[in-house]
């Protein structure tokens, strides 16, 4: 590690490891940052899947998000289907196709945001959307939500981000940072997590996710 303005960053590639749900905003706006984080820092993100409809489906919530979460349990079944047949690196890029599709182009009918997304990618749709509409690797599914929120606690979503083996439920953020602001806040994110005992700060979100 180096210092910049006071503030370690890394000399060497370093993985960043991180826990999405392809339906969840704010996960997106983190992703985003990350590959914007890329650009500017010597790391490598680690894509792994989680599931907001696992994370709830034994909890009481509204009948609007009960809806959603029993529609994102298709994106979430056809990611681990990419990383089944495709390894890690396919499923960064479902990631980043059937997001687009969700958040950027506001394409509801998560069916059709996996379809284009597979088809994008040149991957077999049909048999992969067969195969995502059962749970036939749910227990692969599950084991990957559950190393995710076994580094951080089961009261919080998605995202979760592991820096340097430290994991945080977020960042947060309504904007996707760009250039040389996206390393500063990982900069200051990885200084963070190099304190055992620091866990939480928060405010109160007054601005909406805007993925521009």
């Amino acid at each position: 590690m180096t210092e910049t303005a006071g503030i370690p960053t890394p000399t060497e590639n370093e993985t960043v490891d991180f826990w999405f749900d392809s339906v969840c905003p704010f996960a997106w706006i983190t992703s985003r940052w990350m590959l914007e984080v890329e650009k500017v820092r010597p790391i490598t993100v680690n894509w792994h899947i989680m599931s907001l409809s696992v994370l709830n489906e034994d909890k009481d919530v509204d009948g609007g998000y009960r809806s959603l979460l029993e529609r994102a349990w298709l994106p979430a079944r056809a990611a681990t289907q990419v990383w089944e047949r495709h390894g890690n690196g396919a499923v960064g890029r479902y990631y980043t196709a059937v997001g687009t599709r969700i958040h950027n182009e506001g394409q509801r009918d998560f069916e059709v945001a996996v379809r284009g997304a597979l088809d994008e990618m040149g991957l077999e749709t049909e048999e992969i959307l067969e195969a995502a509409r059962t749970d036939a690797l749910d227990a692969t599914l599950r084991a990957s939500h559950d190393e995710g929120i076994a580094k951080v606690g089961d009261e919080v979503g998605t995202p979760v981000v592991a820096f340097n083996g430290t994991a945080f439920f977020g960042p947060v953020m309504t904007r996707i940072p760009r250039g040389e602001e996206a390393g500063r806040i990982f900069d200051a994110a990885v200084t963070l997590a190099g304190f055992p005992y620091f866990y939480e700060i928060k405010r109160s979100r007054t601005t909406d996710p805007q993925f521009d």
